[in-house]
């Protein structure tokens, strides 16, 4: 999402798309090798460099894994955001999508958000229109619920492959959600009950966006930063000097502890950054089971149950 300038309408620049080569070459450094997309990332201006991207870098395409988003509708029909997951809305943005990336095929289609309208027999249609035509090869849904998807998979004849939710150790809703159950403190939590467990059971991979927490443990400025967001920075920083590692690696390692398999998705598109994160599940392999529930507690500012 951070690729292709700002999300103006001012087209993007030989720099933008220098940027994002900087940013794809750091990735495969690392190991890195799924990038993760949407139509409406910078007016499409993130797909359209990356395309960039893969058109001057010989082989590339065939490295790689994409997967890009399509659902929401941003500034149409006096609106400032709806969605709209109709046939003929997912035909039309895949293949304006495909042509950004100048790409034939995406590895992954992701819908990006619940539709309310959505009749999950026109996604159905769609999809497999997108699959037999060769254009999608696997299907994935964003923030959706474990009701939700299930509803949508009695329509697919593909089975949903990933569901892509805000993960990390600042925004722990769908951890809190698995032991505040039957507790006063658990109303503190919107996160649908059961939807880890359903994509765990199903073999859906958990996909964790935010889960670096945007910076919030590693540096970034925090305009008031609490007690415990502080403790948490301090708890990070000793934990990364400990095992002599970065505390990017830390906090994505924390995620990947945790058995459901979480894939987390590095959001910044700076190099640094992302080569700060390669010892990742190195840090998870090794992050003892004490080490991990302080990090959780020292996050939340008091004791678990």
């Amino acid at each position: 999402m951070g690729l292709g300038g700002s999300w103006s309408s001012e087209p993007h620049s030989s720099a933008h798309v220098d940027e994002a080569a900087a940013a794809v070459d750091a990735a495969l450094e690392v190991g890195i090798t799924l990038f993760d997309h949407a139509d409406i990332y910078r007016g499409g201006k993130s797909e359209a460099v990356f395309g960039e991207v893969l058109a001057q870098t010989s082989g590339l395409r065939e490295r790689i894994r994409l997967q890009t988003k399509c659902g929401i509708r941003l500034n149409e029909q006096g609106l400032e955001t709806h969605y709209d997951l109709s046939r003929n809305a997912i035909l039309a943005r895949v293949n304006e999508s495909l042509s950004r990336l100048r790409t034939d095929y995406v590895d992954v289609l992701m819908l990006h958000r619940p539709d309310p309208l959505m009749d999950p027999a026109e996604v159905a249609s769609a999809v497999g229109q997108l699959m037999a035509e060769g254009k999608v090869r696997a299907l994935g849904v964003s923030n959706m619920s474990g009701a939700q998807i299930e509803v949508l998979q009695d329509r697919l004849e593909t089975p949903v492959a990933a569901n892509q939710l805000e993960m990390s150790l600042f925004k722990r809703a769908w951890l809190e959600s698995t032991v505040l159950v039957n507790h006063a403190e658990g109303t503190d939590y919107s996160f649908p009950h059961g939807t880890v467990e359903h994509c765990v059971r199903h073999g859906i991979t958990l996909q964790a966006y935010g889960s670096l927490a945007r910076g919030l443990y590693t540096g970034a400025p925090a305009a008031a930063p609490s007690s415990a967001e502080e403790a948490t920075a301090r708890r990070v920083a000793e934990l990364a000097a400990a095992k002599g590692t970065t505390g990017e690696s830390v906090l994505l390692g924390w995620l990947m502890k945790h058995p459901a398999g979480i894939a987390p998705v590095i959001g910044t598109a700076n190099p640094d950054r992302i080569r700060a994160c390669a010892d990742a599940a190195g840090v998870a392999a090794g992050m003892t089971r004490a080490e991990w529930y302080r990090l959780w507690v020292t996050a939340r500012g008091s004791n678990i149950p």
